[in-house]
């Protein structure tokens, strides 16, 4: 059985409601017209008038006897002739009128199943382009695909909101797909780095002793092997630490970080009393509310970077690193705005794109996960993280937390 068209239905639909009712009206009134005639116009009954009507004239002609009476029955003789005439007409005219009255009617059937069906097919255009427009926005939000830009067809102002209201919709769930996308590739990437970290810790405690004990009894022969030994287990061991900080959220109950500690307490002890590092904090800097190891861990490896940047640079030396921090009660909710800046040689705009993934780095040696896990930390705090850099000039990471939300990911 073939299956119609949302449109050719809607049209048929249409012209069904307009042309039918025009044909009921058009046949009743044809019938009516032709009965009114048939029965005005019947010459049989008029002649049976005019029968009875001389034979009352004769009769009461012959008892009249004053003039009033007989110009009465004159006036009113005069009436039934007129009357008679008449008839006589319509009775010629019916039968030819019949038929023009009946063409008449198959005319005007005709012009209004044309404008019915001309209005249909316009109602149905209006109403049919759009929702088969709308019906491929569908598919095209089922499929991921982008929705077109064009005009689209011509139809009621609510289906511009519609598509409006599809188009914000689509925009939300390609959001929505992407984040569960980034967050099953972050779970599976912690997940390896947790079982890599594991693997890792368990032979290289024994090699460390193995390696220390061999140290004491070896002859200066094998020194030279010994310290590649102890050098590449150390080496081992740092890539260890850092698969098992990537693998872990932070956990734990969180409280209140006081932001300007952190920073002064990283700037010191991760690169050492001499470290070209200035912290500009001001006082009065409200706290954050979050895990201080974690946070820690994250501007640890700001400034590790910060420092491979400088050492990196064309001059190789006089290069600097400031730590900056301002409330921004702008935001919403408040936060604190963290800046790292560095005078190292910059980045090109694709390997800025990419410094946020794991396992992503430019530096021989470097395990890729020193940015990957200061955006995981954010990220768990609920705040964001951005990058500007130039070739040649530096680069200046900031980290937006905000100040009294709990986390997110680690609650």
């Amino acid at each position: 059985m073939t299956r119609f068209g949302f449109r050719t239905r809607l049209l048929l639909v249409l012209i069904a409601f307009a042309v039918l009712p025009a044909i009921a009206v058009g046949a009743a009134w044809a019938w009516a017209a032709s009965e009114a005639f048939s029965m005005v116009a019947s010459e049989d009954g008029w002649q049976r008038l005019a029968t009875t009507g001389d034979r009352a004239l004769t009769a009461a002609r012959a008892g009249a006897r004053s003039p009033g009476q007989r110009a009465a029955l004159d006036a009113h003789e005069r009436e039934l002739r007129a009357t008679l005439e008449q008839a006589a007409r319509l009775d010629y005219l019916a039968p030819r009128l019949i038929r023009p009255v009946l063409l008449g009617v198959g005319i005007v059937f005709v012009l209004v199943t044309v404008l019915a069906s001309k209005a249909a097919g316009h109602f149905s255009r209006q109403l049919s382009r759009p929702l088969d427009d709308i019906v491929g926005w569908t598919e095209r939000i089922a499929r991921d695909d982008p929705l077109p830009d064009g005009p689209p067809p011509k139809g009621a102002p609510e289906f511009d909101v519609l598509r409006s209201r599809m188009r914000t919709m689509a925009t939300q769930l390609a959001a929505g797909r992407r984040a569960a996308t980034e967050a099953a590739r972050l779970a599976a990437f912690r997940e390896t780095a947790r079982r890599v970290a594991h693997e890792l810790k368990n032979p290289l405690t024994p090699i460390s002793f193995a390696v220390s004990a061999l140290r004491r009894t070896a002859s200066p022969a094998q020194h030279d092997a010994l310290e590649v030994l102890d050098v590449e287990t150390r080496r081992l061991e740092t890539l260890a630490k850092s698969f098992a900080q990537f693998g872990r959220l932070p956990d734990g109950p969180a409280h209140d970080v006081d932001v300007a500690e952190l920073l002064r307490y990283a700037a010191r002890t991760t690169l050492g009393p001499d470290a070209p590092v200035t912290v500009d904090v001001p006082d009065g800097l409200p706290m954050v509310r979050g895990h201080h190891d974690a946070l820690a861990r994250a501007m640890a490896n700001l400034l590790l970077n910060a420092n491979d940047a400088i050492a990196s640079a064309a001059n190789g030396a006089g290069g600097a690193i400031t730590i900056t921090a301002r409330a921004d009660d702008t935001a919403t909710p408040a936060a604190v705005r963290i800046a790292v800046a560095d005078t190292g040689c910059g980045m090109t705009p694709d390997v800025l794109a990419r410094i946020w993934e794991p396992y992503v780095t430019s530096k021989p040696g470097g395990t890729g996960l020193g940015l990957a896990i200061v955006k995981q930390a954010v990220d768990a705090h609920g705040g964001a993280v951005h990058a500007a850099s130039t070739p040649g000039t530096g680069t200046t990471i900031t980290l937006t937390l905000p100040v009294a939300q709990a986390t997110g990911s680690a609650a």
